[in-house]
């Protein structure tokens, strides 16, 4: 085997490996931003006081700025499992919702922790425990009974695309690079 073959395939390799990293990021984001459904029961809400890195913190002046941020407390249908959720405006920054209602959620979700009715949840986002990062609620929408939860379509239209697109580089990669071999 020539130095040349060794290097074509090295670098075939580089640019498969180059491209299926940056197709799992493009798929990390869109798992993060896209929008997520689930169904539950709310259990509660609080606000709670938060600081600039989104740490609680007390009534001290010398903290620095703080915000309000409201959460919701959710449980499973038919299960134990909790959820909490973060309800916090987005305004006009990245994910791109102009959430602009946190409020009226916060009013809306208290609602229905009252009078404990199924209720679907759409969010965005991660719950990192470790990392005290919470599932943003972006709305909230009751359910009937014979009503089922929706599904993320966009976030599976994306997917399929971001591996189509994947399998695409990987074809012309290897076609480009397997006919300079031959040759």
């Amino acid at each position: 085997m020539s130095f040349q073959e060794i290097l074509r395939k090295s670098t075939k390799k580089l640019l498969i490996t180059i491209a299926l990293i940056a197709h799992l990021i493009l798929a990390i984001i869109v798992n993060y931003s896209f929008p997520h459904y689930e169904t539950a029961l709310i259990t509660g809400g609080e606000v709670k006081r938060v600081d600039k890195d989104g740490l609680i913190s007390g009534e001290n002046p010398a903290d620095g700025p703080t915000r309000d941020v409201y959460f919701i407390y959710t449980q499973e249908i038919n299960g134990t499992k909790v959820m909490t959720y973060r309800n916090e405006d987005t305004g006009f920054g990245f994910p791109f919702y102009l959430k602009f209602n946190s409020a009226d959620l916060q009013a809306m979700a208290q609602s229905f922790a009252i009078s404990q009715k199924k209720v679907q949840i759409k969010y965005y986002g991660w719950r990192i425990t470790v990392l005290d990062k919470f599932r943003n609620a972006v709305s909230i929408k009751e359910l009937k009974n014979s009503e089922t939860g929706s599904k993320p379509i966009m976030s599976y239209i994306f997917y399929a695309l971001i591996f189509a697109s994947f399998l695409f580089f990987v074809f012309f990669t290897r076609k480009i690079f397997d006919k300079g071999i031959k040759a």
